[in-house]
């Protein structure tokens, strides 16, 4: 039978530890620089090589490497490009990194890991209200519900407190000027009309002026609710509340225009269809998402309903706990059901996930006001998916993946990674939907109010859990998905790997580079926030952004497009800022950095009707949204990848479509390029270079052109969350017999994608790693004990 062994040293040897790797450290900072570069752990990386200490199973699982025995050249069986990338999985890598995966990830062997199934029941089953984790036996309540069995009623207000003036209170996306649902804080038509439960979202109960100028905006008053255009029974004009949908819908009557069906979970253009809401993988097929909220089956927990009890069909377990051996136990002097142990063979790395209270997660998902935010898909009328060009969707596609994978693990004492699952693209999207969200406590800030979660977070794994300081969270991953990424993060978690869109090393863009004022990052006390940069190359991951699955583009293999058919030099459409209709009015947008392209080669006239200085043909770059913007980059050689309000997608179209990307953005790190070789696939221009842009790229010869635009169709699978979109396929198929195009289309790729890219990453970290290399070094220098520094099963 296998069971989890103890660590076995003492606070004072793990003090003696933590000493030495400080004194490690100081040392460092002296030789080396602050933010030590990949090249200079690379060096040290390739030391450690990949071959066991012994061949047997068990020291393999441990992870125990030494350096490689004489005769096992790398470079000579690996070698690099003509820009030192070596190649792994089809993509350059940097040398180093390419070398140790080519070399390594083969011999990785399967652990055998003691899975524990809890047993603790929670009080009154939660009241209906909630969902109970198995682990702690704590509920974890829906949305206007709390107290230890969830019997407790919140009243979450849809309005801020009235005055004379503003009768509803001030504006706030949840303003109701009919019946507020106070579990959700929001707005519907309530008792007493024809449908009770449509919504009346925002404008929609508001008097609404027409503009005073003929190009102007209709404008609403707040403080008028429009009752009649709401409730009246009118025959040829009724309110919102009772018009038939058949008799609107054939044109018989009018109704109030600015009222639409917002909320998840409500299709149709009267909200008259009920539809699947959007839960974290659906609830694994072991539960009923509530607009937004996994109410699990019994038995079952987590945020995804993927965690088993142990009253859980043992037959129905997840395939990460899939094929197990059982080992079931009963509480002693009861007789009652405990726990159960489950070992499973598992490949490392192993992730555990922690299942946080909902409201970093669930309750930010069901109570959002409008069904397109942070989510990367909602359904329509038959339950279809609908897939969103939400960027911010990544957020949630990596997080599915991890909670579906192989590599997940509930043994923390066996984890390798521990993922703090916070759904800031949420937070920040919801900042403003109700006052119980209290951003007026954070001065308007959405950094600010998104950094306290995370604090909060932490403070919950820390009393919670014993993972956070075997490593000060060195191990611990977290999610940034908005647009400055990590820039708020709290300091009590900057030891972490963040997961993050805006890869600033703060080298030379060293501020708040939004033009987005509630995003700013500046005003945060350093009481708060700390002193660290945005990213830090030597720890962190920038990863792409949601793109949504085009079957159009798949099928065309526009990826795939040659170089004689790529007639335009450079190609760039974005918004461009205020010298242009319709752009930006800030100058500070994307720090100046599209403005200068523009003033140099717009190929459209600006608002003066002047084109840039040095139009050129064959270059373009131009505000004007392009009717065919995916066969635009398809047929250009180079793309403009430019920052927008902090990162922008242009760096996904570029790769998508087969194009070299073309980064002008000093200091500022793309999706994996300090872990992939860039110089093998892209450009970087200096933003002092702008003006002299195209001469650069006239000067690159056709050998090399050729070179770099196979390499994009080498790598650009993995800019694609395949992994999240196929979990999605299944359960199409699974629950409602769908299987669309989309579907058809990405299960014919088969190259690694965003998720294979990043467990290929950990897997790279932890072997490589600085601390974890500082305490291999340690343990072998002072012959500390096996069991202070590695977890083992036996």
């Amino acid at each position: 039978m296998y069971s989890v062994q103890k660590w076995k040293c003492s606070w004072s040897l793990v003090a003696t530890i933590a000493s030495i790797i400080v004194l490690v450290s100081v040392v460092h900072l002296f030789l080396f620089p602050v933010t030590p570069s990949f090249d200079y752990f690379s060096a040290r990386q390739v030391q450690y090589k990949c071959v066991p200490v012994n061949t047997s199973v068990d020291q393999a699982a441990d992870h125990f490497w030494v350096n490689k025995p004489q005769g096992l050249d790398l470079d000579h069986r690996f070698p690099s490009d003509l820009h030192n990338g070596v190649v792994y999985r089809n993509a350059p890598w940097k040398a180093a990194i390419g070398h140790w995966l080519s070399g390594c990830d083969a011999i990785a062997t399967e652990a055998r890991i003691v899975e524990t199934i809890g047993g603790r029941r929670c009080k009154n089953d939660c009241s209906g209200q909630g969902v109970c984790n198995h682990e702690f036996g704590e509920c974890r309540c829906f949305h206007g519900f709390n107290g230890e069995d969830c019997s407790g009623r919140l009243n979450l207000s849809c309005n801020y407190p009235n005055t004379p003036e503003l009768p509803y209170g001030r504006w706030v996306v949840s303003i109701c000027s009919a019946h507020c649902d106070t579990t959700r804080a929001m707005c519907f038509c309530g008792e007493g009309t024809k449908y009770p439960n449509r919504p009346v979202a925002e404008t929609c109960g508001f008097q609404v002026n027409s503009p005073t100028e003929p190009e102007g905006v209709k404008v609403t008053d707040w403080a008028k609710a429009d009752l009649d255009n709401i409730f009246t029974t009118n025959g040829s004009k009724p309110g919102w509340c009772n018009v038939d949908p058949d008799a609107a819908y054939d044109s018989k009557v009018l109704f109030k225009e600015e009222c639409d069906c917002k909320y998840d979970g409500l299709w149709g253009r009267f909200c008259e269809v009920p539809v699947e809401s959007v839960c974290i993988n659906q609830c694994s097929g072991h539960g009923h998402c509530r607009g937004g909220f996994c109410q699990c089956n019994n038995g079952w927990y987590g945020t995804d309903c993927s965690i088993p009890s142990v009253v859980s069909a043992i037959g129905e377990w997840p395939k990460w706990l899939k094929p197990a051996h059982v080992d079931i136990t009963s509480n002693e002097g009861t007789g009652r059901l405990a726990n159960l142990n489950a070992a499973v063979e598992k490949k490392r790395p192993l992730i555990y996930v922690y299942d946080l209270p909902p409201d970093f997660n669930s309750l930010l998902l069901e109570g959002r006001h409008f069904k397109f935010e942070c989510v990367n898909r909602i359904y329509d009328e038959r339950n279809a998916t609908l897939w969103t060009d939400q960027l911010y969707g990544s957020q949630m596609a990596i997080y599915e993946s991890i909670l579906a994978s192989p590599h997940r693990t509930l043994n923390g004492e066996e984890a390798d990674f521990f993922f703090v699952p916070v759904l800031d693209a949420c937070i920040i999207t919801r900042a403003d939907d109700a006052p119980h969200l209290s951003l007026e406590n954070h001065t308007g800030l959405r950094s600010s109010l998104t950094l306290e979660f995370y604090k909060k977070a932490h403070e919950q794994i820390i009393e919670k859990y014993p993972y956070w300081n075997r490593s000060a969270g060195k191990d611990h991953i977290w999610s940034f998905s908005w647009d400055e990424g990590a820039c708020y993060a709290p300091k009590e978690i900057w030891n972490s790997m963040m997961l993050v869109h805006w890869g600033n090393t703060n080298s030379k863009h060293n501020h708040s580079t939004t033009a987005y004022w509630a995003d700013n990052w500046d005003k945060i006390p350093s009481d708060r926030r700390g002193n660290h940069s945005c990213f830090d190359p030597a720890k962190d991951l920038v990863l792409p952004a949601w793109k949504r699955p085009d079957v159009t583009s798949l099928s065309a293999k526009l990826w795939s497009r040659p170089r004689e058919n790529r007639k335009t030099l450079f190609f760039f459409n974005g918004n461009l800022g205020p010298a242009y209709t319709s752009g930006r009015p800030e100058a500070t947008y994307s720090m100046g950095i599209r403005q200068r392209l523009a003033d140099e080669f717009g190929s459209t006239p600006n608002k003066e009707g002047k084109l840039g200085k040095q139009y050129a043909e064959d270059v373009i770059v131009t505000p004007l949204r392009s009717e065919n913007y995916h066969e635009d980059i398809a047929n250009s050689t180079f793309c403009g990848v430019l920052p927008g309000d902090g990162w922008s997608g242009r760096m996904e179209d570029s790769i998508l479509q087969g194009c070299i990307p073309v980064v002008i953005q000093d200091g500022i790190f793309l999706p994996y390029e300090n872990m992939l070789n860039y110089e093998s696939f892209a450009v970087r221009i200096r933003e002092d270079e702008i003006p002299n842009l195209i001469k650069i790229l006239r000067k690159i010869n056709e050998t090399e052109i050729e070179f770099k635009l196979k390499n994009v169709q080498k790598i650009w699978q993995r800019f694609l969350y395949r992994d999240s979109i196929l979990l999605e396929a299944e359960r199409q198929k699974t629950g409602f017999g769908l299987e669309e195009d989309w579907a058809v289309q990405f299960l014919q790729q088969s190259e690694d994608d965003v998720f294979t890219t990043f467990l290929q990453i950990l897997h790279y970290k932890l072997h490589n790693d600085p601390w974890r290399l500082q305490l291999a070094d340690l343990k072998k220098e002072y012959g500390l004990p096996q069991e202070c520094l590695i977890r083992k099963t036996k």
